[in-house]
């Protein structure tokens, strides 16, 4: 363990976990300059690699919003965006994006904040970690119908085999009368 500042912090050696942050997982997300919380785990919807960021819905009113920019070049090429920064310590920690092209829109009007800026404390394991050693990747529709048509299929089978055991009990009961 490292002691950064007021914050203590298990580092990423000492730390027996999936990098991958589960849907269960609850975790803070906190500027990297000054730790103050950003969002958390409920605002997140998935992450953007091409641009190292993490997807929010949501984050706390120490986002501060910045005036509309428009880039020519780059991945952010033809795209109208603000800035996002820590009201705390004027840190950048992500951008809105306004308008883009195609390769962008699914992420229009959310919150992207940058991975390489942004802390992430683990609830469960007491442990803070940088965003960039976690991902933030989200299942597809496919997958989540999989998991519950399996968990749907199972919990029929229980009612099936309590059903069966009640109509034998009937069929017991009426033998005995």
């Amino acid at each position: 363990m490292e002691f950064d500042g007021s914050v203590l912090i298990r580092s990423t050696a000492d730390l027996k976990m999936s990098t991958e942050v589960q849907h269960t997982q609850r975790v803070t997300l906190h500027c990297r300059q000054c730790s103050t919380v950003l969002g958390d785990s409920l605002g997140v919807c998935g992450e953007v690699k091409r641009l190292d960021s993490i997807i929010c819905l949501k984050v706390t009113n120490d986002v501060v919003v910045s005036y509309a920019t428009a880039s020519r070049e780059g991945e952010m090429a033809n795209c109208i965006y603000s800035s996002l920064k820590c009201c705390c310590c004027r840190s950048a920690v992500g951008i809105v994006i306004h308008s883009a092209p195609s390769r962008l829109a699914a992420v229009r009007s959310m919150f992207l904040l940058y991975k390489p800026n942004i802390s992430c404390y683990i609830l469960d394991s007491s442990s803070m970690v940088t965003a960039s050693a976690l991902t933030f990747d989200t299942k597809t529709c496919k997958e989540s119908m999989n998991e519950v048509r399996q968990q749907l299929e199972a919990q029929l089978q229980q009612m099936l085999r309590v059903k069966s055991r009640l109509d034998d009990s009937s069929i017991t009961a009426e033998i005995n009368k």
